[in-house]
């Protein structure tokens, strides 16, 4: 389609009747014109056009029609067509335009050659943006704070420094960007040393960004002495009412470890938001306080405020880390009424939450309203059926997870190895082992390892566990020694045990789990003598044993357990229970596993010690306390040993109660004398 002497772009002519007749009626007064209508309408309408285009975000088009003009057009056409291109990262056409002004004659100013800057740093071309920058005759403040920024943003800090250090003046913004680059990429101390340079610049001032930048480097360090310098100097300047500084100041002083300052300054704030609240639920939970965090976001759900998916992620992976599944309940329940997406990663945590607190089927049944179930969704269930004694399902789900074409990661992996070992499927589980890397290409980690070690120790197969360890492309770490020593408990495997001990030694000498287990394994040697020496060698270290703690929640009210424990209410009663239970059991056929008492005494003194471990008194309490036939679920801190492991299963068929003991390792469901692990855990 021609109009007048020059051709039209194509997606013109597809012009709707209004806009067709717009572009008529402007020919049809063009032609009236007394001047010579057809140079009026070259050089005026090809402007006006483009303008046209521009505003209604036809890039290409707009971009096409520029290269038909051989004259320069004004400055703003240009300015309209770089800002186009910025706002739709399109770098290839915002080269063309540069390559115009240069081919139609046209000198930029400053204002132009900083459009095209910001064009090209935003576009990810830092090098045409230094080409442009190298050849401005002329530069003002926009000019060099637009490359610092571009090059702090991308990590590319020494570069931005060298210009930061060469810009003759400097802004807010130039501070800024380059402390704010320090900061988000790691160096923080860098940062901070930059913002003492500042505070000693006579014309710098700081604002809310400059000083937020500052907490949060303060922050990451962490460094709490300069933190409160920081304060100080936001209250001297009168930045102490921003809401937006207020909540770096929280987080600040959250992550340097001052929690009660982080809850005043927290208290304090005027108009909280739901970052705010979330920040510092988070904050209580990040520093072990639980009833603190459940507390505060009970007072954020009475605030009127609505929470947002990171509020309810936060809290229910909290729920799931201190097994509160009551609470996790509360919040499935807030979530289903105000509407909870399927879609959102607060319905990943729903999944992961239930599965962490043993129950699976509302894991399940969450995870089957979702449409589309992320990874993490996928991965939580594989590890939560794992975890709960039903391996074969892992392997099923995993085996969808395929099917659905989602692809797995490493952590995926560590839940599939992880039930191979709970169910004892070596073959399977090594099979799984080779195929991360030869099927889905992805680098074998080092928890991939230790799962395949454990695996293998775990069945005794240790000379093929040897071969991969001497084998594997990096060092072996304390999480692969320790399942390695796990395995030589099972089996007994002095020599192998010793190697392993003494790498763990190395690399945690602190941790008082290694030295437990190797003497266990001398103990049921009846090595009483290396047993001794490790006793000792715990001492000379001040390395103390930790205490085995367990659990019980009764009318939601806490009840904890240590081993031997006479300081409850209800301890007299809880002793004659397990008496009268222990000549039950030994009637059903129990007897004692005396093998990992850490002391050569007599066989009855090694009983009575075992008597009164703190999973046996909690399950004890559970079951003196609630109706028959009431589930009991009880949690410790550490591995469940053998003795009580046998000993609960006796007590499930007994009392006929279904018990679930969560140890550090995994769920137990013990119902009529058996246990869900197949004692293989």
């Amino acid at each position: 389609m021609k109009f007048l002497n020059f051709k039209i772009p194509h997606s013109l002519s597809l012009l709707s009747p209004r806009r067709a007749y717009s572009f008529s009626s402007q020919k049809t007064q063009l032609n009236k014109h007394p001047l010579s209508h057809k140079t009026f309408f070259q050089s005026n309408t090809k402007d006006s056009l483009i303008s046209h285009l521009c505003d209604q975000k036809r890039l290409r088009e707009a971009v096409q029609l520029l290269s038909q003009i051989d004259r320069p057009p004004s400055a703003s056409i240009y300015s309209n067509l770089i800002q186009l291109c910025v706002q739709h990262r399109a770098l290839e056409e915002g080269k063309k335009v540069h390559a115009h002004t240069k081919a139609s004659g046209f000198v930029p100013g400053v204002f132009i050659c900083n459009r095209f800057l910001d064009m090209y740093v935003k576009c990810g071309s830092l090098r045409d943006a230094q080409k442009v920058f190298d050849e401005m005759r002329e530069r003002d403040l926009c000019s060099w704070n637009t490359m610092i920024s571009g090059y702090a943003k991308v990590g590319k800090l020494d570069e931005a420094r060298n210009l930061f250090d060469e810009m003759p003046e400097r802004d807010n913004f130039s501070w800024t960007a380059m402390i704010s680059g320090y900061v988000h990429h790691a160096r923080p101390k860098e940062a901070l040393e930059l913002y003492r340079m500042m505070l000693r610049h006579e014309n710098s001032k700081s604002n809310k960004f400059t000083v937020t930048s500052a907490l949060a480097a303060s922050a990451a360090i962490p460094n709490l002495r300069m933190g409160k310098e920081i304060h100080g100097n936001i209250v001297r300047i009168g930045l102490d009412s921003d809401e937006v500084v207020w909540s770096a100041l929280s987080d600040m002083y959250g992550k340097c470890g001052s929690i009660e300052e982080a809850r005043h300054i927290f208290d304090k704030m005027v108009d909280k938001d739901v970052v705010s609240w979330t920040a510092m639920i988070d904050k209580y939970f990040e520093d072990g306080r639980r009833e603190k965090g459940f507390d505060l976001f009970s007072e954020f759900m009475r605030s009127g405020i609505r929470p947002n998916d990171f509020t309810f992620a936060g809290v229910l992976n909290a729920c799931a880390d201190h097994a509160a599944e009551d609470l996790g309940k509360q919040v499935h329940g807030y979530m289903t009424r105000i509407g909870l997406d399927p879609f959102s990663f607060a319905a990943s945590a729903l999944v992961h939450m239930y599965s962490k607190c043993g129950n699976i089927e509302d894991a399940k049944r969450v995870f089957i309203g979702m449409p589309q179930p992320d990874l993490v969704s996928w991965t939580s269930l594989i590890a939560g059926y794992a975890q709960n004694g039903q391996p074969n399902e892992a392997l099923k789900l995993f085996e969808l997870l395929l099917k659905s074409g989602t692809q797995p990661d490493h952590i995926t992996f560590v839940g599939v190895l992880s039930a191979c070992t709970h169910a004892g499927l070596v073959d399977k589980g090594l099979e799984y082992f080779h195929s991360i890397k030869e099927k889905h290409g992805l680098k074998q980690t080092a928890d991939h390892y230790a799962c395949i070690i454990d695996l293998l120790a775990r069945a005794g197969r240790f000379g093929e566990a040897e071969n991969i360890i001497d084998k594997m492309p990096m060092k072996p770490d304390k999480f692969l020694w320790a399942s390695l020593l796990g395995g030589c408990r099972i089996h007994r495997n002095l020599e192998l045990a010793k190697r392993a001990a003494e790498a763990l030694f190395e690399i945690e000498p602190e941790n008082p789990a290694t030295y437990v287990t190797l003497a266990n394994i001398y103990a049921t040697a009846g090595m009483w003598g290396e047993v001794a020496k490790v006793r000792k060698a715990m001492d000379d270290k001040g390395v103390v044993k930790k205490p085995g703690l367990s659990w019980i929640e009764i009318k939601r009210e806490k009840h904890e357990f240590l081993v031997g424990d006479k300081s409850h209410p209800k301890s007299h009663d809880i002793h004659n229970f397990l008496g009268e239970l222990s000549k039950r059991m030994k009637e059903k056929g129990y007897v004692p596993d005396t093998n990992f008492v850490l002391h050569d005494v007599e066989e009855e003194q090694k009983e009575q010690n075992l008597s009164y471990h703190s999973e046996k008194l909690a399950v004890a309490f559970g079951i003196i306390s609630t109706p028959p036939g009431t589930t009991i679920r009880v949690f410790k801190n550490l591995r469940t040993c053998v003795d009580c492991h046998t000993a609960i299963k006796f007590i499930s068929k007994i009392v006929q109660r279904k018990i679930i003991v969560r140890d550090s390792n995994r769920f137990h469901y013990f119902e009529d004398g058996s246990c869900s692990c197949g004692d293989y855990w």
